[in-house]
């Protein structure tokens, strides 16, 4: 068996231009833009190059994109100054502070000052809450973007018994809750799981998120499984250059699963997608208008 590839980037094009068209019909039916802030403190690397493509791909979907670069040093009490304006600021429908922040600043204090409703990261405790119990939230994005193409490849996820390796905040502790929305069966597992490897072969979803680069192995998957491995692990290549792995084992898992996400060209390309998709339904929420459809929970 080779396993079907899970095209995250194609899937990423179709979420982008889903969020454009409904942009569109926004301006044009109601004279609404939705509008993306995002918050920058410090010159990482990493984080200015996402920062430059959320920014574009913001602008591309016909939205308002508002930067805003702070100095590494700036007081903490700045940085909130900044979150309340934005959070009063009616053209601003969706605020994203990057992460991470430097030392001097408590990272969780920044994310409760923001606007549950404009929390499009879907870190606010409050949106962590309403998800763990099942109701209306904002969702944060990469397991949202893990969650589309899981239905886009399988359709019905009902009875479907799922494995989540990894126990994150950010990504595992909301996927298993998306999943139980979803009415699969789910266990959240992680490096001290006991007889992880049986564990794992139980599942027919196995979404890693473990952190630890080719961790999951091929004899770990259950034949005709999906995979979704949302793992960016940076090895050495030859010539001294780094390339990208996952926490699957790619090659190995390819020969069992029925389907696998690829690292780079997963699960990465939806994360920015599904955060224009959030910031439209905050968008929505706001002027009290129906959400887009096929782009949410």
């Amino acid at each position: 068996m080779v396993a079907e590839r899970i095209d995250g980037k194609a899937h990423a094009a179709r979420i982008r231009a889903a969020v454009a068209e409904n942009v569109d019909r926004l301006r044009s039916e109601h004279g609404v833009t939705p509008g993306l802030a995002v918050v920058l403190v410090g010159e990482d690397p990493a984080s200015q190059v996402y920062v430059r493509s959320k920014g574009k791909m913001t602008v591309e979907a016909g939205m308002q994109s508002f930067e805003h670069k702070l100095d590494a040093g700036v007081r903490e009490a700045e940085l909130l100054d900044l979150v309340a304006r934005l959070n009063a600021d009616a053209a601003v429908h969706g605020i994203l502070v990057q992460l991470p922040l430097p030392d001097h600043m408590d990272a969780a204090k920044v994310i409760r000052a923001i606007d549950p409703a404009k929390d499009v990261d879907g870190f606010h405790i409050s949106n962590v809450g309403l998800l763990g119990t099942g109701q209306k939230a904002m969702v944060p994005c990469t397991p949202l973007g893990c969650l589309l193409m899981l239905r886009e490849t399988l359709g019905d996820l009902s009875g479907l018994e799922a494995v989540v390796i990894g126990r994150s905040n950010i990504v595992g502790k909301p996927m298993a809750h998306l999943l139980l929305g979803e009415s699969c069966t789910v266990t959240v597992a992680h490096s001290r799981t006991r007889d992880l490897p049986g564990v794992v072969r139980r599942a027919d979803i196995v979404v890693a998120a473990v952190g630890r680069r080719e961790m999951i192995k091929g004899d770990w998957i259950k034949p005709g499984a999906t995979v979704i491995d949302v793992g960016i692990n940076r090895i050495e290549a030859e010539g001294g250059k780094t390339r990208l792995v996952g926490d699957v084992d790619f090659d190995g898992c390819a020969e069992v699963a029925g389907a696998i996400t690829p690292v780079p060209g997963g699960v990465g390309p939806m994360t920015i997608a599904c955060l224009l998709a959030n910031t439209l339904t905050a968008c929505c929420r706001s002027h009290g208008l129906p959400e887009p459809e096929g782009l949410g929970v």
